[in-house]
C-alpha cells in the first residue's frame, strides 16, 4: 500500500454538486411517497437501458421514495408465441389472448420478464419481490368487452381490472422491498386474464393514491398533430387529441390509463421516453424534467 496517493485531476468543477443540490427539494418532496412506474418498451429489451432503470429504482428507494413497478412485455410475448407458431392479434391497441396462448403469456410475464427485473434490481444493490396479480388476490379481473367499432371483437382471455387489493403491495412498499408486478389477473371463475400493463399500473396508482405515476414509452411523450412534443397538457385537451385520432393504437391504453389516474386523484401523470438513460432520475429530480405531464382539468 502506498503511503501517499496523489490526485491526478486538479480541475475541480462544481457541476456535479450543482446537480445534487438541484435534486434536493425533489427528494424532500417525494420522501415516503409512493411512485408507480409502468416499465415497458425498448427499455425492457436493451440491456444497458434495463440496467440503468434498475439503478434509478434502487436510488429512489435509497433516498426514501417508495417505487412500485408494473411491467409489460408485448415484444417478448410476441417472440415466444412466434416460436410456438402462434399468431398475435390486436384490436384497439389491445392483444387478443386466447386459451392456447394464455399459459405462455403468463409464463413470459410472470416467470421470465418479472424475474429478470427483480434480478436486475438485486444486482444493483436493491431488494425486489416479484408478484403476479394472482398473488395475495392483488388483481381481480373480468373479460374485456369491445366497444364501438370493436363491439363484435371477442377479446377472450384479455381482461380488464375489476378490483385491486393493495394489501401485499403496501406491506412490501413500507419495508425495504420494491414490488415488481406482472399484469396477470384472476377472474371470479378462477380464469386467468392477461391485462394491459398500462391499465393495471393506472389502477394501482389510483388505489395506492400515488404521488406520481410515470409511464415509460418508446416516444418522447405526447406529440400534437404537427409532431411537436407537448410539455404539459390538461386532461380535456388530451381527450380532444384522442377524438382527432392524434393519439391512437398502442399509445391509446397508456393515455386512457393516465386520464383515469388523474381523474381519481393522482397528482399528475408523466409520459416519458424510456430510451433515455436514467429517464426516471431526469424526470423526478431535475428542474427541466422530460416527457409530457398530464394534469387534471
Amino acid at each position: 500500500m502506498k503511503d501517499i496517493v496523489y490526485r491526478e485531476d486538479t480541475n475541480i468543477t462544481p457541476s456535479i454538486a450543482k446537480v445534487l443540490i438541484e435534486a434536493l427539494p425533489y427528494i424532500q418532496k417525494l420522501a415516503n411517497e409512493v411512485i408507480v412506474i409502468k416499465f415497458g418498451g425498448n427499455a425492457m429489451i436493451d440491456k444497458n437501458l434495463k440496467n440503468n432503470f434498475a439503478k434509478d429504482v434502487v436510488l429512489l428507494k435509497q433516498v426514501g421514495v417508495n417505487p412500485v413497478i408494473v411491467h409489460g412485455g408485448g415484444p417478448q410475448i410476441t417472440t415466444y408465441l412466434e416460436k410456438l407458431n402462434m399468431k398475435s392479434e390486436f384490436a384497439n391497441g389491445m392483444r387478443i389472448t386466447d386459451e392456447k396462448s394464455i399459459d405462455t403469456i403468463e409464463m413470459v410475464l410472470g416467470g421470465l420478464i418479472n424475474k429478470e427485473i427483480v434480478n436486475s434490481i438485486t444486482a444493483n444493490g436493491g431488494k425486489a419481490v416479484g408478484l403476479s396479480g394472482k398473488d395475495g388476490g392483488l388483481i381481480r379481473a373480468k373479460k374485456m368487452i369491445g366497444e364501438g367499432e370493436y363491439k363484435n371483437i371477442d377479446f377472450k382471455n384479455t381482461g380488464i381490472v375489476d378490483s385491486i387489493d393493495p394489501t401485499v403491495v403496501s406491506l412490501l412498499d413500507t419495508t425495504s422491498f420494491i414490488p415488481v408486478i406482472a399484469p396477470i389477473g384472476i377472474g371470479e371463475d378462477s380464469k386467468t386474464y392477461n391485462i394491459n400493463a398500462d391499465l393495471v399500473a393506472g389502477k394501482i396508482a389510483n388505489v395506492l393514491q400515488a404521488k406520481k405515476f410515470l409511464i415509460l414509452t418508446n416516444t418522447t411523450g405526447i406529440l400534437d398533430d404537427k409532431d411537436k412534443l407537448i410539455k404539459q397538457i390538461d386532461s380535456s385537451k388530451v381527450k380532444k387529441l384522442i377524438d382527432k385520432n392524434v393519439i391512437q393504437a398502442g399509445m391509446l391504453p397508456k393515455i386512457i390509463s393516465a386520464l383515469e389516474a388523474v381523474a381519481s386523484g393522482v397528482d399528475h401523470v408523466q409520459i416519458i421516453d424510456g430510451t433515455v438513460d436514467h429517464a426516471l432520475l431526469l424526470e423526478l429530480f431535475t428542474d427541466a424534467g422530460i416527457g409530457t405531464m398530464i394534469r387534471r382539468t
